[in-house]
């Protein structure tokens, strides 16, 4: 599993990102296409599973961009089978069962 966090920051109308541990680095006009750029930066470094990623603005002219590679892939909020095996056991326990309410409707006459 890699995970690839990037800091990006926008001069004069372009948004450059560098990796925060790394040497990737690109830049774009806007942030939806740098983003694509890191995310197949980071696939041809590490392609060993899903892609997961998470932007977050700091200020107007800066954010943070992380890509997860591999690991469990979340759909839905529950666990797909990208999941390790030893893991299953503890995502049944942690999900509580699911329990049949009854509606009683009273319709006044």
């Amino acid at each position: 599993m890699g995970v690839f966090t990037f800091v990006l920051r926008n001069s004069g109308g372009e948004w450059i990102a560098k990796q925060h541990s790394g040497d990737i680095e690109a830049s774009a006009a806007s942030t939806f296409q740098l983003q694509r750029l890191l995310v197949q930066a980071a696939l041809a470094v590490d392609s060993s599973g899903g892609v997961q990623s998470s932007f977050s603005t700091v200020s107007p002219t800066s954010a943070v961009f992380q890509v997860i590679v591999g690991g469990a892939a979340f759909v839905g909020g529950g666990v797909a089978a990208a999941a390790p095996a030893g893991a299953a056991p503890a995502a049944e326990a942690a999900a509580p069962a699911k329990k049949e309410e009854k509606v009683i409707w009273i319709v006044p006459i």
